[in-house]
């Protein structure tokens, strides 16, 4: 360790990432208390790794932070992430920020002040690359003067701002790859919420809990999508065909959008979503690209309602990957094995139930006919706490059928995920 330059020791107690570490480590020796001062690249203080923060006053919490921020320079990275136990000093914030604002590269803040601490105001038109910013509020983006001309990543958790600022605060930001609204509480104007952003350069989306009328994002560059939690009436997506993986987890939206940008779509990824599938496959069928499909937990807008596996079949040859589950209805799950066309490529096979039945059982067998090529398949089930012998019976009639099934596919590795 003597040998190590004080560079190499400024990496090594940059990947500590805890300040509590860090100071604890720089106490070796005086090299590295210098490797600490002079190199030391990021910085984390995070009431959540730390317990011990809790028991600290304000005060002397904020006297901890600043001598430790104080020591360093050329930190490029810092995160000071605080729970909502401690409101600080605006002008202590401020000081930190100012400290290290022009070698900042990442950082990520979450803090309450009183009053509260403008981040554009202080960190724009500076080297910043990634921004996450949670409990916070921001007001009047002025884009001119608060520009982040070097800022590729932006997540914003529980933050208060208006339509408009976001959609400028955006603007602000020319060169952003990737963006991450959580849970914000967006400023009405009038009565119907509306966002309409818009960005050359986006090429990662991700909106969790986000409650909106209508939603418009126009994103030519956009690769990934993933919505999450979200309870919409409107969402559109506009682009030139760049989308490659789309996800839904747990979303509610009347009119969905995303045709103009599904050429390029490799991977759909649906969960726990209701949609009607006609309306659904016409929006995701220009892919001729598309190489995993997972529609999990979906229910249908009419009862009568199926998914059509020849359609899925002819029209996504190069599909690798495929995942349903959904209430099989006798009637229904008869009609949506009609055809002949095989998924050639599928090599990968996960079904699930809600309701475990003799149809689930012939689903199973008509899915592996149609994949010739299959070498895994994997089942899920759900099985209740409250088994009643019948249940087991049931049950244990299903498992012995897919095995006999299997010996006929000896080459399929079978796996079973129960819950």
């Amino acid at each position: 360790m003597d040998y190590l330059p004080v560079e190499v020791i400024g990496n090594i107690l940059s990947r500590l990432g805890g300040a509590r570490d860090v100071v604890i480590a720089s106490a070796t020796c005086r090299k590295w208390r210098e490797a600490c001062r002079k190199h030391l690249q990021s910085l984390s203080f995070n009431s959540t790794d730390w317990p011990f923060y809790r028991d600290l006053t304000t005060n002397r919490l904020e006297i901890l932070i600043t001598q430790t921020i104080f020591q360093t320079t050329g930190l490029q990275g810092l995160s000071i992430m605080m729970d909502d136990a401690n409101k600080f000093s605006a002008a202590t914030v401020i000081a930190w920020l100012m400290y290290t604002r022009d070698t900042l590269r990442r950082l990520s803040y979450n803090v309450r002040t009183n009053p509260n601490v403008n981040i554009l105001e202080i960190c724009g038109r500076q080297k910043l690359e990634s921004l996450v910013l949670a409990h916070n509020s921001i007001t009047g983006v002025e884009p001119s003067f608060q520009r982040f001309p070097c800022l590729k990543s932006l997540s914003l958790s529980h933050v208060s701002i208006s339509a408009l600022d976001l959609n400028l605060l955006l603007s602000a930001c020319p060169m952003i790859e990737s963006l991450e609204l959580v849970s914000l509480e967006i400023a009405m104007s009038d009565a119907q919420v509306t966002i309409e952003l818009s960005s050359p350069t986006l090429k990662s989306v991700y909106f969790d809990g986000i409650s909106l009328d209508k939603f418009i994002l126009e994103a030519d560059s956009i690769e990934f999508l993933h919505m999450k939690g979200c309870l919409l009436e409107l969402f559109e997506l506009i682009g030139n065909g760049t989308l490659k993986h789309f996800k839904l987890d747990d979303v509610s939206v009347i009119h969905l959008d995303i045709m103009e940008t599904s050429e390029s779509l490799e991977v759909v990824d649906v969960n726990h979503f209701t949609m009607v599938w006609p309306k659904f496959y016409q929006m995701i069928s220009r892919s001729q690209k598309l190489r995993k499909l997972r529609l999990w937990d979906v229910v249908f807008d009419d009862d009568d309602e199926i998914i059509d596996l020849e359609s899925i079949a002819a029209g996504f040859s190069q599909l690798t990957h495929l995942s349903l589950s959904y209430d099989l209805k006798d009637g229904a799950a008869h009609y949506s094995l009609q055809g002949t066309t095989q998924l050639e490529n599928v090599i990968v096979l996960e079904l699930g139930w809600t309701v475990i039945n003799d149809v689930f059982s012939i689903w199973v067998e008509e899915l592996l006919r149609r994949c010739p090529n299959l070498k895994k398949l994997i089942i899920y089930g759900v099985v209740s706490e409250t088994k009643t012998q019948g249940d087991c019976q049931i049950l244990a009639a299903f498992t012995w059928s897919i095995v006999q099934l299997m010996r006929k596919y000896i080459h399929v590795e079978v796996q079973f995920e129960y819950e």
